[in-house]
């Protein structure tokens, strides 16, 4: 029995959930992987997993294993890349899931001079505004928005992004501009509404002026759970939107947005960089979030917010 691939197909079957999800993430036949783990079993004296026709779920000693397993893989890892150029010359293969707009407005047009200076690494990019889980899908990081709620989870806080509040020139054409947040709460002022993909439920709106806060639920015929969807709801006059800056600023520019309510700021989201528990960060891994956390800091955070004054 290879001890190692058995140990790596066993670690990959906890973290995914399932035989089959194991499988795929390997790249192996779902007959392979069970004969691995089976065997292990065996060599071991010990039932590691307890099987069911949808889950597997680990035993004690199971449980106790996979820790052990988890660290060991990391220092095989670790000790191969300090014997090699790998720290020199990352490569390799890794899965990042971003939000929609983060990657195609950030992330991707900056690819090239990522790739310039990491060439052998392959990116496998996930970009949308779902909820992913990233033990079961496999997934070395995601870039979330937002406050957090799976503690499990370990997180860096790396930037946080901005916004404005806009309208179309139509829209004030139609509906007048309003004076006070307040004003976006009734008729005949509308807001385009986002809603949480996991609770359904519409957000709120949360506007600053000095010590005064005000939190609105826009009176809204349109509510979306994507970011580009809400922009061009925007677009299309079905209400004021809030924006991030660097989606707002060439809009502005070009006059297909109209900058309202300036005396307010807009609640800023913090942006972070989440990791799965008892995840090795590879070299690959992390001269990506190094680069990521460069490139969001310029962008969230410098220019584009100069861009989003008036």
């Amino acid at each position: 029995m290879d001890r190692l691939t058995a140990m790596q197909a066993y670690v990959r079957v906890v973290e995914a959930g399932t035989f089959t999800k194991a499988a795929d993430s390997l790249d192996l036949p779902k007959a392979t992987v069970t004969r691995l783990i089976q065997t292990l079993e065996s060599h071991l004296r010990t039932k590691l997993l307890n099987r069911t026709t949808r889950r597997v779920t680990v035993t004690p000693d199971g449980a106790a294993y996979y820790e052990r397993a988890v660290r060991l893989l990391g220092d095989l890892e670790e000790l191969e890349g300090s014997m090699s150029q790998a720290r020199v010359t990352p490569r390799g293969r890794i899965r990042i899931d971003v939000p929609g707009v983060v990657g195609r407005e950030m992330i991707i047009p900056h690819l090239p001079d990522f790739y310039a200076k990491y060439p052998d690494i392959q990116i496998e990019l996930g970009v949308s505004d779902r909820t992913v889980d990233l033990i079961s899908d496999n997934i070395d990081c995601v870039i979330r928005g937002g406050d957090l709620t799976d503690q499990s989870l370990v997180a860096r806080r790396i930037s946080e992004f901005r916004f404005i509040t806009c309208a179309t020139p139509e829209y004030l054409r139609r509906h007048g501009t309003p004076a006070h947040p307040r004003e976006l709460g009734e008729a005949p002022h509308r807001m385009v509404g986002y809603f949480s993909a996991r609770s359904g439920k519409v957000m709120s709106d949360t506007f600053r002026r000095g010590d005064e806060t005000v939190e609105v639920v826009g009176n809204h015929v349109i509510a979306v759970n994507d970011a580009n969807a809400y922009l061009n709801a925007g677009l299309a006059h079905l209400g004021v939107v809030q924006v991030t800056c660097f989606m707002a600023a060439p809009l502005i520019k070009s006059g297909e947005l109209v900058r309202v309510l300036e005396e307010w700021d807009a609640e800023p989201i913090p942006v972070y960089v989440v990791y799965p528990p008892n995840r090795h960060l590879s070299s690959k891994l992390r001269v990506f979030v190094d680069w990521v956390v460069e490139l969001l800091g310029r962008e969230a955070l410098g220019g584009m917010n100069l861009r989003c004054t008036n």
